[in-house]
C-alpha cells in the first residue's frame, strides 16, 4: 500500500497558487489513474484505487499547510505505515519554475508544511517529491508569493511541472 500526500491549503481561493503545487499534482495522479477525492478521513480528502496490484491512497490534508504534518501523523499511526510507502508532494521556491526533484529523505528546508511533517513524525527520513516554483519577484514577501496566482505565461510552466511530479509519483509507485 503507498500514500500519497499532497500539501497545500484547502479553500479554493487558493487553488493555481505556488503553494497548492502538491494538491494540483495529486490531483493529476488521480485523473490519470481514474479515481476521486470523494472521502474525508483523519483530516484529509482522499481518493483510492488499484495500481498493478497494490492499493493507492492519495490524501490532501485539510489542516492548512503549516500543519500538515497531524494529518500525516494520523495516517501513518492509524495504518502503521512504513515511511518508504509514503510520499509527500509540495512547492519548492528554492527549484526553477517547472522543475521537479526527488529525494528519499532531508531536511524541510525553508517549507513550514514538511517543517511540520519533520517535527510530528520526529524524522527526516520521508520520501519527497518538490515541484518548483521558483523565486518570488524582488521585494515580494514570501507569504504573497506563494498565495499568489501564476499569470498566464507562469500558470503554463507550473502545469509542466506537475504533469513531471505526476510522471514521477506514478514512477514511484511502481517502485
Amino acid at each position: 500500500m503507498k500514500f500519497i500526500f499532497g500539501l497545500g491549503n484547502c479553500e479554493s481561493k487558493f487553488d493555481n497558487t505556488p503553494h497548492n503545487a502538491g494538491f494540483a499534482t495529486v490531483d493529476l495522479v488521480a485523473n490519470k489513474l481514474g479515481c476521486n477525492f470523494n472521502k474525508k478521513k483523519l483530516d484529509g480528502i482522499i481518493a483510492e484505487t488499484v495500481f498493478n496490484g497494490d492499493k493507492i491512497v492519495l490524501i490532501k490534508p485539510q489542516t492548512y499547510m503549516n500543519n500538515s504534518g497531524e494529518c500525516v501523523k494520523k495516517f501513518v499511526k492509524k495504518f502503521k505505515i512504513d515511511l518508504k510507502n509514503i510520499l509527500i508532494v509540495y512547492d519548492d521556491i528554492d527549484l526553477k519554475l517547472g522543475t521537479i526533484r526527488f529525494k528519499q529523505q532531508g531536511s524541510a528546508g525553508t517549507h513550514n508544511g514538511m517543517r511540520n511533517i519533520v517535527q510530528e513524525l520526529q524524522t527526516t527520513e520521508i520520501p519527497r517529491l518538490r515541484i518548483g516554483v521558483g523565486q518570488p519577484p524582488e521585494k515580494m514577501e514570501l507569504a504573497d508569493f506563494v498565495l499568489s496566482k501564476f499569470n498566464q505565461e507562469q500558470f503554463l510552466i507550473f502545469k509542466q511541472g506537475v504533469e513531471l511530479g505526476a510522471d514521477e509519483i506514478l514512477n514511484f509507485i511502481q517502485g
